[in-house]
């Protein structure tokens, strides 16, 4: 297995880069799965629901399972790290793990000039790439936002 990260600052175009690379790295025969981090609170529980009233009488895990998808959810003394959830992930050839900016796997960055945000990779010599439109002046490697084939190609190779 191997974890590949893309960050990029909000509105750069992270979803739409890490879709488009499932869709191009699936198509070549690979297993990918998705890791996505968001700082926002949410519940992907329906109060009222059968699962929700579990997770409300102390359930610690709750595991919806359907005859093609389950779905757990689990209570969190505290926010999880990228090693622990990629315990939890079933074999693949490729992981995407979309928006953690730091750390020590490979990460490439989504930047458009149009955010009016600096690339970060200005200030981090430890993103190998940056997928741009435009020039992020950049020492990194800039791969071109709109061709993800060579994106693909590139986080293969790495």
């Amino acid at each position: 297995m191997i974890l590949r990260g893309i960050i990029g600052h909000k509105n750069a175009g992270k979803t739409t880069l890490t879709v488009a690379l499932v869709a191009e790295l699936a198509s070549r025969g690979l297993r990918v799965s998705t890791l996505k981090r968001t700082h926002h609170a949410l519940d992907l529980d329906t109060p009222g629901t059968d699962t929700h009233r579990h997770r409300m009488a102390g359930a610690a895990q709750v595991v919806l399972a359907t005859d093609h998808r389950l779905a757990l959810l689990e209570e969190l003394s505290a926010p999880p790290s990228l090693d622990q959830l990629l315990t939890r992930l079933a074999p693949c050839d490729v992981v995407l793990a979309e928006g953690w900016k730091h750390g020590d796997h490979p990460r490439i960055e989504v930047w458009r000039p149009d955010i009016g945000q600096p690339p970060l990779a200005r200030a981090d010599p430890s993103i190998l790439a940056v997928a741009a439109q435009g020039d992020p002046g950049v020492a990194q490697p800039v791969l071109d936002l709109d061709d993800v084939p060579a994106i693909a190609d590139f986080l293969c190779s790495i």
